[in-house]
């Protein structure tokens, strides 16, 4: 499965590959609308998901795609509503079994539900299923925990920290991101340019806006690279306020309204929490 151009697409070196090829199975279904997610695909996305709830999916699986419904929302704004999904996807995840699937269903649900609570100000709830996830990951150790949780778990640390105005602390955790995604390259080329979206929010926060501007500028080269629409949109959003040390205000405006005509195109429906 790991040559697999699907799973390029979602977790490998290939995130921006479109048209993508067919899915013939589950698990495929999965990885497609991982993969378009990622891209801003929404309705790509939404309707790979529909068609793996259909085929009755293991419940690991089950439990992922609920996870990856909750992140289309979360994506725009939609936490509340992403909470629901979240809470099914850890009701449908095995509490028991150490393989990487359902490792990942565990930690996933637990982290998506971290990052509903901050983003509608339950903090301390935040927190503690941050911890959780920790404990979850502590246990399984070594090969049984994928990548990708350890480089979720530190962008939800930092994006907590953020949000309590603790600027060191937001910044050792998404340097941890970006630490643990570049060790991934070439694969998780996505979660890649995700760590620096972070880690850029992470410099503002610290009160280091010209090291925020060098990083974002960056990133937002390889979100036009590798098409990830959702993230040009953050970080162009990002740069409107601070500044790019490349671009006018009035570029930057515009790669921030072009990017969000494109979700809307392609199936994005904003929500205010």
């Amino acid at each position: 499965m790991n040559s697999h151009p699907l799973t390029a697409a979602a977790f490998g070196d290939d995130p921006g590959r479109w048209p993508l090829p067919a899915a013939h199975t589950a698990e495929q279904l999965w990885l497609r609308a991982v993969a378009a997610g990622g891209q801003g695909r929404y309705s790509s996305a939404r309707a790979d998901l529909a068609a793996l709830r259909r085929r009755q999916p293991t419940a690991a699986l089950a439990s992922l795609a609920s996870s990856t419904e909750a992140s289309l929302l979360r994506q725009l704004g939609g936490h509340r509503l992403a909470n629901g999904w979240d809470g099914r996807a850890l009701a449908l995840a095995p509490r028991a079994g150490g393989d990487p699937m359902t490792l990942a269903a565990r930690v996933d649900a637990t982290v998506g539900l971290a990052a509903d609570a901050l983003g509608v100000g339950r903090l301390t709830v935040s927190a503690r299923l941050l911890g959780q996830a920790e404990e979850m990951m502590r246990r399984a150790g070594g090969p049984a925990a994928p990548s990708r949780l350890a480089i979720r778990l530190a962008w939800v640390n930092a994006e907590l920290a953020m949000a309590g105005g603790r600027g060191d602390d937001a910044l050792a955790h998404a340097q941890r991101g970006v630490e643990r995604a570049e060790q991934a390259l070439p694969a998780l080329r996505r979660h890649r340019v995700k760590s620096d979206v972070v880690l850029a929010a992470a410099f503002c926060c610290a009160g280091m806006p010209d090291r925020a501007r060098a990083v974002a500028d960056s990133a937002l080269a390889d979100t036009r690279t590798y098409d990830l629409v959702p993230l040009r949109w953050a970080l162009a959003c990002l740069l409107t306020d601070i500044g790019s040390a490349t671009l006018t205000s009035q570029q930057v405006s515009g790669i921030r309204d072009e990017s969000a005509a494109v979700i809307t195109r392609r199936g994005g429906r904003w929500t205010r929490r």
